[in-house]
């Protein structure tokens, strides 16, 4: 009976992010710090076999997710790409727990994890799958550069991120063209991105002003969005969680609220 192997997709949470510069091609080169997460989706791989299967665990407070409409089928999705690239065939069964279009690297994530189990850590090859799929190799804290392709790991930080994910889904190459047809603004807060972004899905500025009249603080965008956050120990996230979740409800909205602890390299 063939054996089935159980991997770990840890959620990768974008603290800063400076474009530098665009290449010929029109990627835009990066300076970005990248953590990973103890918040993680979970696959099960039966290699020889075909099939992808995606559940549903994510815990919105407020209501079910609308994941459906968010995962890419078919020959988009990362994992079957991964799959593709290192030439094997499998049944994969994921378990879903980091939202998608939420600037937490899940699909990218999922793509590394695939890429570990075959061996493989080619970053080239991981960049080709997708800007965040070398960090997520790798994993832990790193300065990435380039156009996500270079990795240099950093030492490891303690902190927990309260992270508070509606349930909408914001695309990070539309996110790179408005931030284009702007003018290359800087991030207020360290992210470039975020005025881009914001501009492209404005609800998430009414989810800024709601966690920042929570929690007595402006929140940052964690990388293209559309998830904000804030770093607490590990006693004020749990306490920041549940007055958020409880904002959350009372204004009769969905999004994961959750705190997530930062993790060493993988």
């Amino acid at each position: 009976m063939p054996s089935v192997d159980r991997l770990r997709a840890p959620a990768k949470l974008t603290r800063s992010l400076r474009v530098v510069g665009t290449r010929d091609d029109g990627y835009h080169l990066l300076e970005a710090e990248m953590v990973s997460l103890d918040l993680a989706d979970e696959l099960e791989i039966e290699l020889g076999e075909d099939g992808f299967e995606v559940l549903d665990e994510l815990e919105l407070v407020g209501g079910e997710s609308v994941l459906g409409a968010v995962v890419p089928p078919g020959s988009d999705n990362l994992v079957l790409k991964a799959l593709e690239a290192v030439g094997l065939r499998a049944r994969v069964r994921l378990k879903k727990r980091i939202p998608a279009g939420a600037g937490l690297g899940g699909g990218s994530s999922d793509a590394a994890a695939v890429l570990r189990w075959a061996g493989v850590f080619d970053a080239q090859l991981a960049v080709g799958l997708g800007a965040d799929v070398p960090f997520c190799l790798v994993g832990g804290r790193a300065l990435v550069t380039g156009v996500g392709e270079q990795v240099e790991p950093l030492g490891f930080e303690a902190f927990t991120a309260v992270l508070v994910t509606p349930a909408l889904s914001v695309s990070t190459p539309e996110v790179y063209r408005t931030w284009d047809a702007l003018g290359g603004p800087l991030g207020e807060f360290g992210n470039d991105l975020e005025p881009a972004a914001v501009a492209l899905q404005p609800r998430l500025r009414w989810w800024r002003d709601l966690v920042s009249a929570v929690a007595g603080e402006a929140p940052r965008l964690a990388g293209s969005g559309g998830t904000w956050y804030l770093e607490r120990d590990t006693r004020q996230a749990g306490h920041l969680v549940a007055e958020l979740a409880g904002a959350v409800r009372a204004e009769h909205e969905k999004a994961l609220v959750v705190a997530a602890s930062a993790i060493p390299r993988l």
